[in-house]
């Protein structure tokens, strides 16, 4: 068997008062997974445990030392997960409310690539 991608989502994620990149990061997972229904791993190719998926998680976020990886990892239900992240994303002026526990005014703003993989037997792509 070999490893085949089944799905490839993205999202945008923002965090509008804290300047949390984890906040953000999640954010963006879950809006890249919010627009998939993976069906197709159940009906068409079979598959007797989601948790035998694997999913890559691809997050750019300003700050990427800031982002906890496991509470990123975990918007995502099922599946052999991984993350990884790097420099990207966006910091945008925004409106500085100490009273919403604002540094600054920045606004974080993160992408998230989610990549779900499935062991599975066929023909190799060209």
């Amino acid at each position: 068997m070999a490893w085949k991608r089944f799905i490839i989502e993205w999202g945008t994620g923002a965090d509008l008062h804290g300047q949390d990149a984890t906040k953000a990061a999640c954010r963006a997972v879950q809006d890249a997974i919010s627009r998939s229904c993976l069906c197709g791993l159940l009906e068409i190719v079979r598959l007797q445990d989601l948790n035998a998926m694997r999913v890559d998680v691809l997050v750019a976020v300003p700050m990427p030392d800031q982002v906890q990886a496991d509470t990123v990892l975990s918007v995502i239900p099922f599946g052999k997960k991984t993350l990884q992240v790097i420099s990207g994303g966006m910091s945008a002026p925004g409106l500085y409310q100490p009273e919403l526990g604002d540094r600054s005014s920045d606004i974080i703003v993160a992408n998230a690539a989610v990549t779900v993989w499935i062991d599975h037997e066929g023909p190799e792509p060209p």
